[in-house]
């Protein structure tokens, strides 16, 4: 019996697939060690301090310069940001008919107008229509040319009984999902209860707004306008302040007569220049066709340190690694390297969109290092 043990015992000395033994701490790794050592302690510490009740969490200005955050594209350059956002008006303005047009163009990729559109696939709630209503629309509009990524839902939960679930179930389906269109606000809210105050406003906006950034993904909530006039034509957004203080921003459509096929479109936003935008429907295929803007499009100011990298930097090779300091003499460049850390911290969406290069900054034991490298195929 003693022999059958010894001879099932594993040679661990021999074995290149086995879990290796706990490294000691050598002259030579004496320091690693202790590095180790701290590192384990202050995470102890931290997850500790998490568990109090009284932990509240925060960044510090320091860790947020540090940050080089997930790069977020437009959908639509200088029209449509990443976010949520309200789309309002009146009864029959055509604001389905704009919801159609948007949705296909950003599944097709497709430029709308004068604005370049990212392809991506798109989850239409079409609530208020029918599948004979829309697939003769969107025949009307856009010929034979079908979007194999749009996809329509005429009917769903409400967002306290369950349409969130059957979100993410698509999303799990779709992952490539750039856009989701709820068509109205009025379908997928609770019916009855209390009357709409700020608060409940607020939160079923937010709600939706929590759900669309966790999957990185834009949301347009089609709602209407008041009777009422109003100067800010954003106070015409039906219900309280608490719809618009939770979205990212809105658009929103308006004719001066309603019989007119001219109509404005009003843009505000966060992330987004106010702009107000002039439109003539096509009386054949119903699509919303540009004739001018009060307010060009908006362009980032240069940035001549992003045109130097690429062509320094990637005239011949496709990484470059190293410190900031090193990067500063690289580039010939009269810049401190915490400042280039932090300007390549905060361009580095741009970095990527406009050159197909990501950025990464790390610290190590020698000191913080700089990685770029080359995605051609990423970029947007």
């Amino acid at each position: 019996m003693e022999n059958k043990k010894e001879m099932t015992t594993p040679n661990v000395s021999a074995a290149t697939d086995t879990e290796q033994p706990f490294p000691k701490c050598t002259e030579h790794s004496i320091a690693d060690c202790d590095e180790n050592i701290k590192s384990f302690e202050e995470m102890q510490r931290e997850m500790l301090r998490q568990l109090s009740p009284s932990y509240l969490k925060t960044v510090s200005m320091a860790a947020l310069y540090d940050t080089v955050f997930d790069i977020q594209t437009p959908l639509i350059d200088g029209l449509l940001q990443r976010g949520t956002y309200l789309f309002v008006g009146s009864p029959k303005v055509g604001k389905s008919f704009m919801m159609a047009q948007l949705a296909y163009h950003i599944s097709t990729g497709t430029p709308l107008w004068d604005y370049k559109v990212r392809k991506a696939t798109v989850l239409y709630f079409a609530l208020e229509d029918d599948y004979p209503r829309l697939q003769k629309r969107l025949f009307q509009m856009f010929g034979a040319e079908e979007a194999g990524d749009l996809y329509f839902a005429t009917e769903s939960k409400t967002v306290n009984g369950g349409l969130e679930e059957q979100i993410r179930g698509f999303m799990q389906e779709h992952p490539d999902t750039g856009l989701i269109i709820i068509d109205t606000l009025k379908r997928v809210r609770e019916a009855g209860g209390a009357d709409y105050s700020y608060a409940s406003d607020y939160d079923i906006v937010a709600r939706l707004k929590a759900l669309a950034d966790s999957y990185k993904v834009t949301m347009l909530i089609v709602h209407h306008t008041r009777k009422q006039k109003a100067e800010d034509i954003f106070d015409m957004i039906s219900g309280t302040n608490g719809l618009m203080g939770a979205a990212d921003g809105a658009f929103v459509l308006s004719k001066e007569k309603r019989t007119s096929n001219n109509a404005t479109l009003d843009v505000a936003g966060r992330d987004q220049q106010d702009m107000k935008i002039h439109l003539v429907r096509d009386t054949e295929r119903l699509v919303w066709n540009f004739e001018k803007s009060e307010t060009e499009l908006w362009k980032e100011p240069s940035e001549p340190l992003l045109e130097k990298i690429a062509v320094t930097l990637f005239s011949e090779s496709s990484r470059w690694e190293g410190t900031a300091s090193e990067l500063c003499e690289r580039l010939g460049v009269d810049i401190k390297p915490n400042v280039l850390s932090l300007r390549l911290s905060i361009n580095a969406s741009r970095l990527f969109r406009d050159y197909g290069i990501r950025y990464q900054n790390s610290r190590t034991h020698d000191g913080r290092k700089v990685s770029l490298w080359k995605e051609t195929d990423g970029a947007a």
